[in-house]
């Protein structure tokens, strides 16, 4: 067996195909003295915008700022309720919290991980004024299930996009169904930057105008503030390289799908590796490929040992993180969710893996699982 590493994520590759491009980009910055609101970030807003179907897109300094900004533009703090699934990163649920609302967690689904809208119903109340699903690991979650659900209530849909670039749901792309979609351009998404970077997807123009304020110092003229805002705004050469990312998305993420194919065809006879599922309706972009197994941590070091870079997306729910302690669940409280966490594991996938990398991942976890 090679004893050369497989990383997680491979972004020298894709570096490597847009270097050019880019650095004629920061050159470009840099002589016009571009360094924040430049050209390039009304480019690529437009062109993210077009590339999903929506109206708008607001960029700003990253994926949590995203999410916090559509509560906040929405008019939801204080008192009010918002529920999130407790399977996702904490930045879906810290944005909750700073922007003074209520959290409210709900389980997931035991096949494709995603939020379950029949706990949903569960948990609405008079106080609810938005439900964030969230795509999960390059899948969207049932957000016409969830419309449904909210459709005689007083309540806002939004989308937590970050994993999700490039999907689709019956034949629809994030930010469809939802009065707006938060995204993430951190550098190992599909769309990664080359440090933070995220944006607010919205169709409703004076959502946008108002999200677009408030991430500018609460004004969209200088010395003008009409909210208390703060700071959160994209960064020129971050919209330069995503400019030239955005580009080649569809040929990654065609990548992509072949190497998850892969694995699934490469895993089938594997019994105790669980292989992921994708959602009927969905056009997966595989930001992830996350299997289950028992006994993961030591499984984790051993792909480990061999030069695998295999990780973990996410080791615990959020009511079990030290941070979310004071919501006072017990375990048991989201049981698909507590029992999936220690089984989760990531396999190397990036548009750039080869076959032959993807035999080396399989066979140290066939050896691993044993």
């Amino acid at each position: 067996m090679s004893t050369q590493n497989i990383p997680l994520v491979d972004l020298r590759a894709q570096h490597a195909e847009i270097a050019d491009e880019v650095a004629a980009g920061f050159a470009d910055v840099m002589a016009n003295t571009s360094f924040v609101g430049g050209p390039a970030v009304a480019e690529f807003e437009q062109e993210f915008a077009a590339f999903v179907g929506a109206q708008h897109c607001v960029g700003v300094g990253n994926g949590t700022d995203a999410i916090e900004l559509m509560l906040l533009g929405l008019g939801i703090g204080r008192g009010d309720e918002v529920i999130v699934p407790a399977n996702t990163f904490i930045a879906t649920a810290e944005a909750v919290v700073r922007a003074g609302a209520d959290l409210v967690l709900v389980d997931c689904d035991d096949d494709d991980l995603l939020i379950d809208p029949s706990k949903v119903d569960e948990r609405i109340t008079d106080r609810t004024r938005a439900v964030i699903g969230v795509d999960l690991y390059g899948q969207i979650a049932a957000f016409e299930r969830l419309a449904e659900l909210l459709a005689d209530r007083d309540v806002a849909l939004l989308e937590d996009a970050a994993q999700a670039h490039g999907a689709t749901r019956h034949g629809s792309p994030i930010g469809t169904g939802v009065a707006a979609a938060a995204t993430s351009f951190y550098p190992g998404k599909n769309l990664g930057a080359y440090g933070d970077g995220g944006a607010v997807l919205t169709s409703d123009t004076t959502l946008a105008q108002r999200i677009r304020a408030i991430s500018c110092h609460g004004g969209l003229e200088r010395y003008e503030h009409r909210y208390v805002g703060f700071n959160s705004r994209l960064d020129t050469l971050q919209a330069v390289v995503l400019r030239a990312k955005l580009r080649r998305l569809p040929a990654w993420n065609e990548a992509r799908r072949a190497a998850a194919a892969r694995y699934d065809s490469m895993l089938a006879d594997l019994e105790k590796v669980r292989r992921p599922t994708t959602a009927d309706g969905n056009e997966h972009v595989w930001h992830l490929y996350v299997v289950r197994v028992d006994d993961r941590d030591r499984v984790l070091d051993d792909l480990h040992a061999a030069g695998i870079g295999a990780g973990i997306h996410y080791p615990r729910p959020i009511h079990c993180t030290e941070a979310f302690s004071f919501l006072g669940h017990a375990t048991g409280a989201f049981p698909v969710a507590e029992a999936s966490a220690p089984q989760l594991l990531t396999l190397p996938l990036f548009p750039h893996i080869t076959q032959a990398q993807q035999e080396r991942v399989v066979e140290a976890l066939a050896e691993a699982t044993r």
